[in-house]
């Protein structure tokens, strides 16, 4: 005698995962109907199901790759959210204002990378933060930084400057100069809640990042890392999260050994905006994949697995990469 086809047999973790994901979604559909406030504690809680689902689709990119010592899934340019607000462009690898996309959320503790370019004379006006990590990575133009602890600064290629806001801060950001200012803005989550606000800049040379990996930012308890407002090495983060940044010559080629199982790398688009495919300086990771400029890729490996990066192209290219737990 035949028999129906058993439902568990077809029925896959991811589809298991999607389910409890849409939980949540429909209880605070429910709760809003019923004019219920949905707390952020309330939130917290339903967000660490809905990461589930989140995660599920890179986690099983992950699985279908050969177990190499460093495993990368591509993040393409043109994949990321972006947006010509005429003063500003901008393209998002994570989730960030009108860009929502649940499988690029975060990665780690790494919550935002917008790689932005603000028009003279323009910029974000004063806006508040709290219990993030916040550290803008300029590479051309001039950004003004003032906030609400008193510091007020020019930034210029090279420079790093790192707010951690931890209780809550106000900042504005704008455009000095006559000409564009081009600079990454990341955002990573700190290991502690409720931390005084700090405020941190570092500059790098670019001779000091030419065919070599400069650490730029680092954890606060990290060897080599100082506490002071101003200094040398890297800036002290309260994250899980060591930044590093090169500026590699064609045909040259970099080793990392990667301290954390996590990472992600991005190519600077230094050859101007562009909405479409990566086009530019080309790097080539452990042999394998291609990113061009404005492309990125989630790596993970073992501990203390190397990471090879190769410029496979005729333009120098600007790369940054995270080292995460």
């Amino acid at each position: 005698m035949s028999h129906p086809p058993r439902l568990t047999n077809t029925f896959s973790r991811s589809s298991f995962l999607f389910l409890i994901a849409l939980a949540p979604l429909a209880y605070i559909t429910l709760a809003n109907l019923s004019g219920f406030d949905i707390t952020f504690d309330k939130l917290s809680s339903l967000n660490l199901l809905r990461n589930l689902s989140r995660s599920t689709t890179r986690t099983n990119l992950f699985r279908t790759m050969s177990t190499s010592a460093v495993q990368i899934v591509p993040r393409r340019s043109e994949e990321r959210g972006n947006a010509d607000h005429g003063w500003l462009k901008t393209f998002h690898t994570f989730s960030f204002a009108m860009y929502q996309d649940y499988n690029h959320d975060h990665y780690g503790c790494l919550r935002v990378i917008n790689e932005d370019r603000v028009a003279p004379k323009t910029g974000f006006g004063t806006h508040s933060h709290r219990e993030f990590e916040i550290f803008s990575y300029v590479v051309e133009g001039e950004l003004e930084h003032k906030d609400s602890m008193g510091n007020t600064e020019i930034l210029k290629r090279g420079d790093v400057q790192l707010t951690s806001a931890g209780t809550g801060i106000s900042h504005s950001e704008k455009c000095h100069g006559a000409s564009p200012v081009h600079f990454l803005q990341i955002w990573s989550i700190p290991s502690i809640r409720g931390l005084m606000p700090k405020y941190f800049t570092r500059h790098f040379t670019d001779e000091e990042k030419q065919d070599t990996w400069a650490r730029v930012v680092a954890p606060v308890d990290a060897d080599g890392v100082l506490k002071e407002r101003e200094g040398k090495g890297p800036a002290p983060v309260h994250s899980p999260l060591t930044m590093y940044a090169t500026l590699l010559s064609p045909g040259k080629k970099l080793a990392l050994g990667m301290q954390g199982s996590k990472g992600y790398i991005h190519v600077v688009m230094r050859s101007g905006y562009n909405e479409g495919k990566a086009i530019g300086a080309g790097v080539q990771l452990a042999g394998k994949e291609v990113l061009r400029e404005g492309d990125g890729a989630y790596l993970k490996q073992e501990k203390g697995a190397e990471l090879v990066v190769e410029n496979v192209g005729d333009k120098v290219a600007e790369v940054v990469l995270f080292d995460l737990e």
